[in-house]
């Protein structure tokens, strides 16, 4: 038998294996996850995303998706998606700024942009990317990020891009914001940054203050809305339509991949913005565009949240019932204001277990640790959507009240 060769390198894989191995430390790394109990598997989805569905196998409740509206499912979406293929191809084949901007490419931006009620928008490979290029490329070294502790890694992966001066708040902790910004040069370039919705405690920036900080210190205000879009305020247009700050917010950015349904992510702002953001955000200059499917199935969704508002009104039921439940049998479920309601048990292995029963069981819902949150702050988030029937909800409460008795969290 012809031994297996590499294609770089024409000695045989044996002889390679001989070689010292420059990335043991990874694998040391991983086995004190497995001591701490952390290390988590992927689970493994066969067939749909929906509210019930088969993870590894086994079929369960699904609280750790992002699905809200269940629109990942939508016979509009699916149509929509199919009809762009047979008539556009599945690739735009170029990136946006040289051979890659289509018709449909344009239509979805105007369509977000008259969604989040701004003159313009641009649509980005993913939410990471459209946080992490924005502020890479509006700010330089000589300028400051003023930054809530909890917003997201996108965030603090472009601030760290950019190379500004980066200057962290404690968690919606509005004076000590304004203690930050009153000890800066008062013509240095600032950033003031939100999240609209924390994604692992489901709470809601303090939108109004910070809005009223950045005018009063001349910032440029920039909100992440990824979990607030297609949620809060009319029709799902998010946190600024939901506190009434149209117009008070420079920087506004959302996700097509969680609400929406599809892929990808957006900035949302003036037509100047924009315009800029087409020649110096790098993920849009260095990225082929999104598949006509995708465009196609993303304003498909825009169209189900203007004509369907009843599917965000059942999310929202949805969300009260099962707030409700936890919080009467007993479980510490924070300060959440959002369909993401963190179960937290402080303990990083605990959270893991708690997790891991669950699944058992027949409830999905994701172990989250350090780092990803604070080492005594590790929960299991839950997730609820539109999707999920009220028996579904139920069959989920009694799951959590029998683990959590076993395992003494409540």
């Amino acid at each position: 038998m012809q031994t297996a060769r590499c294609v770089a390198d024409r000695r045989p894989y044996t002889e390679l294996s001989m070689h010292v191995d420059s990335l043991s430390f990874l694998g040391a790394e991983l086995d004190l996850l497995k001591e701490q109990g952390l290390y988590r598997r992927l689970r493994v989805l066969g067939g749909e995303q929906q509210a019930k569905a088969s993870f590894d196998g086994r079929q369960v409740v699904n609280l750790s998706s992002n699905n809200y509206l269940g629109l990942t499912t939508h016979p509009r979406l699916r149509e929509a998606a199919l009809d762009a293929t047979r008539r556009l191809g599945v690739g735009s084949g170029s990136v946006r700024s040289i051979a890659g901007t289509m018709d449909i490419h344009m239509e979805l931006e105007r369509r977000l942009a008259s969604f989040k009620k701004t003159e313009a928008v641009v649509v980005f490979q993913s939410g990471f990317a459209a946080n992490a290029g924005t502020v890479a490329a509006v700010l330089t070294r000589d300028d400051v990020v003023v930054s809530d502790e909890l917003n997201h890694a996108s965030i603090i992966d472009g601030a760290r891009l950019s190379r500004a001066t980066i200057k962290v708040f404690p968690h919606k902790d509005v004076n000590a914001a304004r203690k930050v910004l009153q000890d800066l040069p008062p013509n240095q370039r600032k950033l003031l940054i939100t999240d609209g919705v924390f994604s692992m405690d489901g709470d809601l920036g303090a939108l109004p203050e910070l809005c009223a900080l950045a005018e009063e210190f001349r910032c440029i205000m920039m909100v992440d809305d990824a979990h607030a879009s297609g949620v809060f305020g009319q029709h799902g247009c998010g946190t600024i339509d939901h506190f009434g700050m149209h117009g008070r917010v420079d920087i506004q950015v959302g996700t097509l991949s969680k609400a929406i349904g599809s892929l990808g992510g957006y900035v949302a702002g003036s037509r100047t913005l924009i315009d800029y953001l087409y020649h110096r955000a790098r993920p849009f200059l260095f990225s082929t565009s999104h598949p006509p499917a995708v465009a196609a199935a993303c304003i498909a969704a825009l169209d189900v949240l203007e004509q369907e508002p009843h599917i965000i009104d059942r999310l929202w039921d949805n969300t009260r019932f099962f707030k409700a439940g936890l919080a009467a049998l007993g479980f510490n479920t924070g300060l959440s204001q959002s369909p993401i309601t963190p179960v937290i048990v402080g303990d990083g292995a605990l959270a893991m277990m708690l997790s891991d029963r669950l699944f058992e069981e027949g409830v999905f819902a994701q172990g989250i640790a350090f780092p990803t949150v604070a080492r005594d702050k590790a929960r299991v988030r839950t997730i609820v959507t539109a999707a999920h029937t009220r028996e579904d909800l139920q069959f989920a409460l009694d799951i959590f009240a029998k683990v959590g008795r076993a395992l003494g969290v409540i």
